[in-house]
């Protein structure tokens, strides 16, 4: 009989043999998303579909909604119907992780014939086809290639059908295949690990191992939830949304080891492809709660449990088929500032002042500026972040992803892609809000095709009508800002050109202060200054 210090050595080995996979990915991936930036999971799930470790590497979108979407993979394609050497796959933004662009990837685990888990991972890919990756479209139809949950291959022979099928329908079809053969190699090399870990401990499954792993889980967590005072706490959030701006509304209910969350009361849907499945929007609300309550618990199917989730059908965090939903993550990444201010009720003196929250994605199609020209097209995506908010005894950062902790693409390997410069890419003199601690700053980047090339991006930018607030007294850090370098001014969403010789300029948000900036250090705020952290000239001509 296996012990529990046993479980626990085993428990910690599973961590190895994920971060393992998600390694294999990194080292694999065509696409600069993943390769830079780590936008990815990785996770091993039991013969219940129930997901038992996850690899450190990755971002609370993919891996938390992709805890739920493994057991619609289990559903769809039974035990009865499942072989060795099969990979499955979807990017349906319903059942996978929130929009077209991810494309989740499940490998079933035999052991002695007998299926006893799956492997599953998670990227962004640089494009599925239809509009590109933006929030212009008005149906999910326009948005691009829709796999549904399928066979990519079959008793180890890949299916030659799908693959042409994708080639056909994307723009860059060696990328976007090449991608899908690296989300399936890494979870081969998981099995690997996985299969001589069993072979050293003389384990023919993962059952009493999940067993001990969902329940410690589990009541860690409700025991963490437990400590958090009883009551009702609400937060409401405004943001700017893309044709209207959006109120999001939160309320927690905290009873005993229970807590529910629900976002009655946000904005219905929009027009465009801000709106976000409910399945990203419970991804990033439990991650929001989890690491303010439960920190130090892992995150697997037990730590998830006990967090319920709901928002209203329909609303723009709860979007219906077929809302278009391309950029998800605009509304998403914005959810854990919304409930880690409600938990500020709860537990003041634990939560961050809000920050820029959503990345400032930019996708970028360069094209030749006379169509005669014999040049070559290219699709380039870039991360940028903009700062976090000031945390309890610390400032915020500076150009840092919160929540989805993605790193930023270097200026080398982005402009590697595609004809682009980078001229400009640094921090936004004052636009971290003041407070005892100060707020993030966020970047100036100015981006300019090159010589015969004019370029067209995708705008998915928020926080520029409504930047992120400060909190106890702290100030909003600043609001950003789209326009081309002589200062014309762009609109922060939707699809947009920048003709040849021009340069686009963005100028990311801050994180807001927390706490009266009176009682900030002398000498701190004296070096805010030196420094340019605060704003004494606007040097960099983008204002606050």
């Amino acid at each position: 009989m296996t012990g529990t210090i046993d479980l626990q050595i085993m428990w910690n080995r599973l961590i190895a043999v994920v971060e393992e996979q998600a390694t294999t990915l990194i080292r694999t991936a065509f696409s600069t998303s993943v390769r830079e930036a780590g936008d990815l999971s990785a996770g091993l799930f039991d013969a219940r579909a129930r997901m038992i470790a996850q690899a450190v590497t990755g971002t609370p979108g993919h891996v938390n909604a992709m805890a739920e979407s493994v057991g619609h993979f289990a559903r769809a394609i039974p035990p009865a119907e499942t072989y060795p050497g099969d990979v499955f796959l979807t990017n349906d933004p319903w059942l996978g992780t929130g929009h077209l662009h991810d494309i989740t990837v499940v490998t079933p685990v035999f052991r002695r014939d007998r299926l006893i888990g799956y492997f599953a991972c998670t990227a962004h890919v640089v494009d599925v086809g239809g509009r590109g990756f933006g929030p212009d479209a008005s149906e999910v139809y326009e948005e691009g290639l829709l796999i549904p949950i399928t066979k990519f291959a079959e008793r180890g022979r890949v299916s030659r059908d799908l693959v042409r099928l994708i080639r056909a329908n994307v723009r860059t079809p060696d990328q976007t295949v090449g991608d899908i053969h690296s989300l399936a190699a890494c979870n081969e090399a998981g099995d690997r690990r996985l299969q001589a870990m069993l072979d050293e401990f003389g384990l023919d499954d993962l059952q009493a191992l999940s067993d001990h792993i969902v329940e410690a889980s589990r009541n860690a967590t409700r025991a963490a939830i437990a400590a958090v005072p009883d009551g009702t706490y609400r937060n409401h959030m405004r943001v700017d949304g893309f044709e209207a701006p959006v109120d999001m509304h939160v309320r927690l209910d905290v009873t005993g080891d229970r807590l529910d969350c629900d976002f009655a009361g946000t904005s219905g849907p929009s027009r465009f492809g801000v709106n976000c499945p409910e399945v990203y929007t419970r991804a990033y609300a439990c991650y929001g709660l989890k690491v303010a309550i439960a920190p130090d618990v892992p995150n697997n199917a037990g730590s998830l449990e006990p967090f319920a989730i709901t928002a209203p059908e329909g609303c723009i965090l709860a979007a219906r088929r077929p809302a278009p939903v391309s950029v998800r993550h605009v509304m998403g990444h914005l959810v854990p500032d919304v409930v880690l201010g409600a938990l500020h009720g709860a537990l003041p003196g634990t939560v961050p002042a809000e920050g820029a929250a959503a990345l400032w994605n930019i996708q970028i199609s360069a094209r030749a500026a006379d169509p005669d020209a014999d040049l070559p097209s290219a699709e380039v995506l870039m991360f940028n972040s903009g700062g976090t908010g000031a945390r309890p005894g610390l400032d915020g950062l500076s150009a840092t992803a919160f929540p989805s902790g993605v790193s930023t693409m270097s200026v080398e390997a982005t402009e590697h892609t595609g004809p682009i410069v980078v001229w400009r890419k640094d921090l936004r003199e004052g636009s971290g809000g003041r407070g005892r601690q100060r707020g993030g700053l966020g970047q100036v980047i100015e981006i300019e095709p090159r010589a015969g090339y004019e370029m067209w991006f995708n705008a998915m930018f928020d926080r520029v009508a409504h930047p992120a607030r400060g909190r106890d007294g702290g100030e909003p850090g600043a609001g950003g800002r789209v326009e081309l370098a002589d200062g014309t001014p762009l609109h922060p969403k939707g699809r947009q050109k920048v003709p040849e010789g021009a340069r686009l300029r963005l100028s990311l948000p801050g994180g807001g202060g927390l706490g009266d900036p009176a009682e900030r250090d002398p000498e701190v705020a004296a070096r805010d200054v030196a420094a340019g952290y605060v704003r004494g000239s606007d040097r960099d001509g983008t204002g606050r």
